[in-house]
């Protein structure tokens, strides 16, 4: 009785770790579209930690999508460098902008990088000037120089 209560316990922990290990990005999304984040948010992270790029793009829209501006930042680098989705400067853009209006000095520096170059959006030095400055301001030496670079 006790061997095959063993066995019973043994093969359960198997299958249990099996299935998790087995997680695909497809499953993390599926557990999305059905509400269950923190499954999502399991599968997603655990793939994410192996180098998916995909995956580590779903972590962080969540968290995005939420209103973290880290996340928002971050997002906007998957979408500046094209990693886990096409190139878009101007989704990168639009990341940037949530989290520069939230203080984020990154991101403020990098929206001000985008308006001095006019990657997903009309050129504006002004503008560039503008969030370089902001970031300045909120601690990030780089858009200090940069900035002086503009003058």
């Amino acid at each position: 009785m006790k061997t095959k209560l063993t066995f019973l316990l043994s093969l359960t922990f198997l299958f249990l770790f099996t299935s998790s290990c087995s997680d695909t990005l497809q499953d993390g999304n599926a557990a999305a579209d059905r509400g269950d984040y923190k499954t999502a948010h399991r599968i997603y992270l655990k793939l994410a930690e192996k180098g998916n790029a995909k995956a580590q793009y779903k972590l962080y829209r969540l968290s995005a999508e939420q209103g973290d501006a880290e996340a928002q930042y971050k997002l906007g680098n998957f979408y500046y460098m094209g990693k886990g989705v096409p190139q878009d400067y101007k989704e990168a853009v639009k990341w940037y902008r949530l989290a520069a209006e939230q203080g984020y000095a990154d991101a403020q520096y990098y929206l001000g990088g985008m308006y001095f170059d006019g990657l997903g959006v009309t050129q504006d030095h002004a503008l560039a000037h503008m969030w370089l400055n902001n970031a300045g301001s909120n601690g990030d030496k780089d858009a200090v120089n940069n900035r002086n670079i503009i003058e």
